[in-house]
């Protein structure tokens, strides 16, 4: 993988993070806010989200290394993750390899 990949591939899965943990916290208060169903059945349905929503990131985010750099970002992109314009700026051939719907 070319440095200049590798250092771009950093902020694309920075900005990933962080756009998924903004998602998810959305998530978050539309549960809390749904003031039609109990505490009680809010808290239960928060917990089952922040669980789900543990294990993606789990998968999508865990592990950083250049070894697994290309099926990492495979997968951000097929969960719409990426931002565009840095992908954009990535090698033809590292972005022809990271292309979800290669292996659809």
């Amino acid at each position: 993988m070319k440095e200049s990949d590798w250092q771009k591939f950093n902020v694309i899965k920075e900005k990933a993070i962080e756009q998924f943990c903004t998602q998810t916290l959305n998530e978050f208060e539309g549960v809390i806010a749904n003031t039609g169903e109990s505490a009680h059945d809010r808290y239960l349905q928060l917990y089952q989200l922040v669980r789900n929503r543990d294990k993606e990131m789990a998968f999508i985010f865990d592990g950083h290394s250049r070894s697994k750099a290309p099926i990492q970002l495979m997968v951000i992109r097929s969960h719409g993750l990426a931002d565009e314009a840095l992908l954009a700026e990535l090698s033809d051939e590292f972005r022809d390899q990271t292309e979800p719907q290669r292996f659809s």
